[in-house]
């Protein structure tokens, strides 16, 4: 047992270094995009021509990848390699068959999707964004080996190539980024789809090399549409997600130029302080989940959802407190350079400033909507989810006008509460054995104390003035500060993130 648990924290541990290294990278891609593009018309077109294909299928080829495991599973003990094997084929086969028609679809009406989904763009940015838009649509083949093989893996006990294939695929981008603003703006969405390829076509040689014995067959056998009856709650989910993103884009392509842009690469930012923390953390404890369920142990799964919740809690909320207080300079100093100029800076940081407050929330979501799914019911997020789009949806319409772009973020932030707030409200009524939180004290001591870490390191660094080493070290006096207040006041949830990972439990 002992040496599971030590492999498990080193694979842990592994996986934080290979995902840091590709958000290291993810962060250098942005950098560099900026750096020879700025926030104009090439980035709208680029940001807006991979959104359309994300709107109409990224939710079904998401969604399908979640449900897949639990069929994969149930086929494998029931029948047998062979028989799972198949079913496998068959539910990739079909995907990539709809997935053919979508594409064809969106070569021939790339212009009017363009018209529906960026209404405001001016006509050099449209046109770009129509060829950019025709090419974009393949990289959803790779999205379907991606998803499907990914889950095949991860059932496996294989994580880490995946997370290698994220770094190829990053360094793919960067250097497709190089070559077309040193030639021709019009090859930047290569990098795209190349990058999907090089992740997508690896996921499925691994899992050949690993013993997966594919078949041409198609099939809607009953197996196939189980799979395709539990995802239909988080495809749901999923597109009512799209859609916002989708209202949240139309809106900001009828504002000024670059709009659309920097609300991209705020949201890259905050998209990659969770991927390295939360989205490896949830990756690690949604199978134990899983198991704490099947084995009706309601003690273990109460113990996980608390730790998680109060450890999500306890390192998202001085995060979210930074981003607000250091907006202005993280943009400064992460994108500020060639193409991308000061005015750019302003519109990123109020963007990243008001998804900030959204941080801690959108970490707790991804885990409570997890805990939701181990218990096999996916209905109950989705229609969370869903009130809390809607919201979204009225709170831009509303914030848009006096705002710009800001509202735009300010919305999202102020859904992600509502979305926490709902998904604890009904879990609580759902499942009153299962308790989330088990006490309220830490959630409003941690608000205190990363507010006076945060505001003592902001207080340091208006004294100081501005630069990069300034503002690193501010941040680390802060990080110091708040350790020191945790262990002040006895805070045993230190120790949690390590305990979590190798398995053990309290008591």
């Amino acid at each position: 047992m002992k040496k599971l648990a030590l492999g498990t924290a080193r694979l842990a541990a592994l996986m934080t270094v290979m995902t840091a290294c590709s958000k290291l990278l993810g962060f250098v891609r942005e950098m560099v995009l900026a750096n020879y593009f700025g926030a104009g018309t090439v980035t709208d077109a680029y940001v807006m021509a991979q959104s359309i294909p994300n709107n109409l299928m990224a939710a079904m080829i998401s969604a399908v990848g979640t449900s897949f495991m639990p069929g994969f599973s149930a086929k494998l003990e029931k029948d047998g390699k062979k028989a799972a094997d198949l079913f496998t084929s068959q539910l990739v086969n079909l995907q990539l068959l709809i997935v053919a028609a979508v594409v064809l679809f969106g070569c021939l009406f790339a212009r009017p999707l363009v018209s529906v989904f960026a209404p405001g763009f001016s006509a050099d940015t449209a046109a770009l964004t129509v060829w950019y838009l025709r090419f974009a649509f393949f990289i959803l083949f790779f999205s379907v080996l991606t998803y499907i093989f990914g889950a095949w893996l991860n059932y496996k006990g294989i994580f880490l190539p995946q997370t290698v294939y994220a770094v190829c695929a990053n360094l793919v981008l960067i250097a497709v980024v190089i070559v077309s603003a040193k030639s021709d703006r019009r090859l930047l969405i290569l990098g795209p789809v190349a990058a999907a390829a090089v992740s997508g076509i690896p996921h499925l040689l691994k899992a050949r090399k690993e013993g997966f014995v594919y078949s041409p067959e198609v099939s809607l056998n009953r197996d196939v549409r189980e799979v395709a009856s539990l995802a239909v709650p988080v495809f749901i989910g999923g597109y009512v997600n799209q859609i916002n993103l989708a209202i949240d884009r139309i809106l900001a392509s009828g504002l000024a130029e670059g709009r659309v842009s920097a609300l991209n690469y705020a949201n890259q930012l905050v998209t990659a302080i969770t991927a390295l923390s939360v989205t490896i953390f949830v990756t690690i404890l949604y199978p134990r989940l899983n198991m704490a369920f099947v084995q009706k142990d309601n003690e273990r799964l109460s113990y996980l959802a608390d730790r998680g919740i109060r450890l999500i809690w306890i390192l998202m909320v001085p995060a979210s407190l930074g981003l607000i207080c250091y907006s202005r300079d993280i943009i400064r100093v992460l994108f500020e350079r060639g193409a991308f100029e000061a005015q750019a800076t302003g519109l990123t940081s109020s963007a990243l400033a008001f998804y900030a407050p959204g941080l801690a929330f959108l970490s707790l979501n991804t885990l409570i909507t997890k805990i939701y799914y181990s218990m096999h019911d996916t209905k109950t997020a989705v229609k969370c989810s869903a009130l809390s789009v809607l919201l979204n949806i009225v709170l831009n319409l509303m914030l848009v006008g006096p705002m710009g772009h800001a509202g735009l973020a300010l919305a999202t932030s102020i859904s992600h509460m509502a979305n926490t707030a709902l998904l604890c409200f009904t879990f609580r009524r759902r499942y009153p054995s299962v308790k989330l939180i088990s006490s309220f004290r830490t959630p409003v001591l941690v608000l205190v104390l990363s507010v006076l870490a945060v505001g003592a390191s902001r207080l340091l660094y208006k004294a100081l003035g501005s630069g990069l080493l300034k503002l690193a070290l501010c941040c680390g006096l802060a990080a110091l500060i708040y350790l020191a207040l945790l262990r002040l006041f006895r805070f045993e949830d230190i120790g949690l993130l390590k305990q979590l990972v190798k398995g053990k439990k309290e008591g």
